[in-house]
């Protein structure tokens, strides 16, 4: 059961969360493959070809969640912002 916020509080809203999370996860998966590319190449597998297989997909999401996540933080950022000058603006 959620408790009800303080009267001067913003409640926190469900798409807040879900942006919040999707971005904390796609750096948490990005440096996971970032440390993969790292553990393959130095465990020998400089002759295995990280063209083909999954390592395609891995190198690409190394290069593309960063953005994505710092896109989504600042969509929240906004949000936040956006909601909070409402709020002073009715009081």
């Amino acid at each position: 059961m959620s408790t009800k916020p303080a009267p001067g509080d913003i409640p926190v809203r469900r798409i807040d969360r879900i942006l919040a999370f999707m971005s904390l996860g796609l750096l948490v998966l990005s440096i996971v493959c970032f440390f993969a590319i790292i553990i393959a190449t130095g465990t020998g597998m400089e002759q295995a070809d990280f063209g083909a297989g999954i390592w395609p997909t891995v190198t690409a999401i190394v290069y593309i969640a960063p953005p994505v996540a710092f896109a989504l933080l600042l969509a929240l950022l906004i949000m936040t912002l956006v909601r909070r000058a409402r709020a002073n603006k009715v009081r």
